[in-house]
């Protein structure tokens, strides 16, 4: 039997599956406004069969942007467009999620394929932000620190994002606090210098995304499920560690969050980070045992097979697929298949004839 097709109930809604499609920037934005890129993006996943379609990272306000044509949700003239998509979701079966976000001092770049260099003033640059004024590398100029007033605005602008996330219709709401974004360059003490109650001491910088996910949750109901993506180790000696990572969890388990995404790095540009197979999984297992949350593992996640693995071991409660998704919207359709999994309904009528039916 797979457990990979195995229905995941959380909160007051169910997934139909394991299979979530993990938050992937699409650079394809014009004002942070949703397209018919996205449109497209996200629904040939919901199609496909994927039981969570998250929204790439949508940034709470315009400097939150990785880059000038990076999603955002900081207003309310950008709720529509996303509840086209949300709706469209929705209607193939699929739980529509986003992913909110701040870049901090990897912000106000050019699109990928522009070249990874920041913008000119010409193109609109502007100023980085960060707890400290360290820059992330020599390619990256040093953000300015944050005051406390500006950190508590942050907190507020991540709470009116979700509230427009809710009203777009979204159903699952992710805090990014990974890659070296903002929240994340708190959490680490190689990115986080300061000496005030946001800085310093384990306690002090988790202090900041502990506020924003109190801030978040209070306005998305208590009946749907809230995650938050970690950076479990920055892969770097006196970095942010797995022990660290379950601390938080703990904290922000008591903060009624659902689900620790476990990712990682993204803090230095010095890790050395041992890409492979399942990589990252022991970090979902070890914050699944040792706290008693639902994980979701991410990273080179490709195969059926390694996939339902993961889910039936219970190292995690849901695998979040990124780069196999980009090459294949259809992924789960054909794990059902090599997994002889008796999902009914999950291929869409309108495809039926090129599936053959399961009995």
């Amino acid at each position: 039997m797979s457990h990979l097709f195995e229905p995941f109930p959380l909160r007051s809604i169910t997934m139909r599956n394991r299979i979530g499609v993990s938050p992937m920037c699409q650079y394809s934005c014009h004002e942070g406004f949703a397209n018919d890129w996205h449109m497209v993006h996200l629904g040939s996943r919901a199609v496909g069969g994927a039981g969570l379609v998250v929204v790439e990272a949508t940034a709470v306000t315009p400097e939150g942007r990785i880059t000038d044509r990076d999603l955002g949700l900081w207003s309310d003239a950008h709720i529509e467009p996303l509840a086209r998509c949300v709706r469209f979701i929705r209607e193939q079966g699929s739980v529509p999620g986003i992913q909110i976000a701040h870049a901090g001092r990897k912000a106000s770049r050019k699109a990928p394929w522009f070249g990874d260099q920041e913008l000119t003033v010409a193109e609109g640059r502007w100023t980085t932000i960060g707890p400290s004024p360290l820059a992330f590398s020599d390619s990256y100029p040093a953000p300015e620190a944050m005051s406390v007033e500006q950190i508590q605005l942050m907190v507020q602008a991540f709470a009116k994002t979700a509230e427009r996330a809710l009203a777009a219709g979204f159903q699952s709401l992710e805090v990014h606090a990974a890659h070296g974004y903002l929240l994340n360059s708190f959490l680490s003490p190689l990115s986080n210098l300061r000496q005030d109650a946001y800085g310093g001491s384990f306690d002090n910088r988790c202090r900041m995304l502990l506020e924003t996910v109190r801030a978040v949750r209070g306005v998305w109901p208590e009946s749907l499920p809230l995650s938050v993506r970690l950076s479990c180790s920055d892969w770097v000696e006196d970095g942010w560690t797995l022990e660290d990572s379950i601390a938080l969890a703990l904290l922000l388990k008591d903060e009624a969050v659902d689900i620790i995404d476990c990712s990682s790095g993204g803090v230095s540009a010095e890790a050395r980070i041992p890409v492979g197979a399942n990589y990252q999984v022991p970090f979902a297992d070890a914050i699944r045992r040792r706290t008693g949350m639902a994980t979701g593992a991410v990273g080179m996640i490709t195969q059926s097979m390694q996939a339902d693995a993961i889910i039936r071991s219970g190292q995690a409660d849901l695998v979040f697929i990124a780069r196999e998704f980009l090459r294949d919207p259809y992924w789960p359709l054909r794990a059902q298949k090599e997994l002889h999994a008796k999902t009914e309904g999950l291929v869409p009528v309108q495809y039926a004839r090129a599936f053959p039916r399961q009995h």
